[in-house]
């Protein structure tokens, strides 16, 4: 049996990511993670599709755990400037990160690039444990130790357990938390586009009254990742397209902004879940990123949420161990459950409003939603306050935003 002080489930990058924040502090370290990484990083490999908006805050984090820089010289595409307007309307707003005296608004990097920078970090620490193709087969919550068994038979003890395994947690399920869901009524279409004019490191989102079509711009000056929230039936219909057919309708939908939009990738459809687990923590239990919330990618922040709940977490953990404290019991644990049931509520109503509100046709709606976007982006003042809730500086922890670290520039 081996005994460790923290096992976390979930070897993505949430998982991964408070793994490395827990490096170095004397506290033994178990990752079970069922699909490792099994690749290098290849540059001459197209985009994958599942890409992620990563914002100031989780940009800070990042750096703060040593991965940044393997990140920045594998592929990240970055944006200076944001677009949003509501189609055949007047209604839009624009950012620009030089006009606020930013050097940037945020990055769009490659789920795949982040969890295997992370990975290589958790590799290299001999604190952290690895433990590939195993699946959890059975957890008992003791008073002073969770004991967890393999599918492998391999036993396990731990004094916290965190669930970092998803939307569909194995762990939140066995731990009998339960969860509050609703259905957006959404599905997202992902694909890689190539453009005919360059992106111009600009973030753009078009607002239409029954979906949501977003381009991110990627490091090649005409290459964009799209999510496209659809209901859907009209996902459906162009999943299945003619390629010729759904590049004309993609390129119509984005108004030509970026001329001809050429399909070079294979399109990909996934259900819009909204997900809140009652509890983010427990006695020797707690749970990070889509295992405790999941929320409409219309503002790009899921994963931004999650790195904040590692923050968070690896903050208060360290604190407690230095401290001499019991690190599992749900005493200390509260302080991180009220502090992000807190930020996942405010960014879960929000998600919700502005989904409403942006959705069907309704004349009155519609010149609601106009008036409010030509407000925000008119009116003195809301501007620097949309833009500090976009990089997330709203919701860092006290320690996180006092930490000097080694890269400001967006590249």
């Amino acid at each position: 049996m081996q005994s460790f002080d923290v096992v976390i489930v979930g070897g993505g990058m949430v998982g991964l990511a408070l793994a490395c924040g827990l490096r170095g502090c004397g506290m033994r370290i178990a990752v079970i993670e069922n699909s490792p990484v099994q690749h290098q990083f290849d540059p001459q490999q197209a985009p994958s599709l599942r890409v992620s908006a990563i914002n100031a805050a989780s940009q800070k984090l990042l750096d703060y755990l040593g991965v940044w820089q393997t990140i920045v010289q594998k592929r990240v595409g970055s944006y200076k400037q944001m677009e949003v307007w509501q189609q055949d309307s007047f209604g839009h707003i624009q950012f620009d990160a030089q006009q606020h005296y930013l050097p940037g608004l945020g990055y769009i990097i490659e789920n795949s690039i982040i969890r295997g920078s992370l990975w290589q970090q958790a590799q290299s620490s001999k604190d952290i444990t690895l433990l590939t193709d195993n699946r959890l087969q059975k957890v008992v919550w003791g008073d002073n130790e969770v004991f967890m068994t393999c599918d492998n038979e391999q036993m396990l003890t731990a004094r916290l357990v965190v669930g970092a395994d998803g939307a569909k947690s194995w762990l939140r399920e066995k731990a009998d938390i339960p969860l509050s869901f609703w259905d957006y009524e959404h599905t997202a279409l992902v694909a890689t586009i190539r453009t005919e004019m360059p992106h111009m490191l600009t973030a753009r989102q078009s607002f239409h009254n029954d979906s949501i079509l977003a381009f991110l711009p990627l490091q090649d000056p005409h290459l964009c990742s799209i999510v496209w929230s659809l209901p859907a039936m009209q996902a459906n219909r162009r999943l299945n397209l003619e390629v010729s057919a759904f590049e004309k309708e993609l390129s119509v939908a984005l108004d030509m902004r970026l001329g001809f939009c050429q399909l070079i990738s294979e399109r990909q459809i996934f259900p819009l879940i909204g997900q809140y687990a009652r509890n983010f923590a427990g006695q020797r239990i707690a749970l990070l990123g889509d295992a405790a919330h999941t929320i409409h990618p219309l503002a790009g922040q899921g994963v931004n949420l999650g790195f904040m709940d590692v923050a968070e977490l690896m903050g208060q953990l360290r604190r407690l161990n230095s401290a001499g404290k019991d690190i599992g019991q749900y005493f200390y644990l509260q302080s991180y459950e009220r502090k992000r049931k807190h930020s996942a509520v405010l960014m879960l109503a929000s998600m919700q409003g502005l989904r409403q509100l942006f959705d069907g046709n309704n004349p009155v709606k519609k010149m609601v939603r106009d008036v409010g976007l030509l407000l925000a982006h008119t009116l003195p003042g809301i501007k620097p306050k949309l833009l500090s809730y976009a990089l997330g500086a709203h919701d860092m922890p006290e320690w996180l935003a006092k930490v000097t670290t080694n890269s400001s520039e967006i590249v």
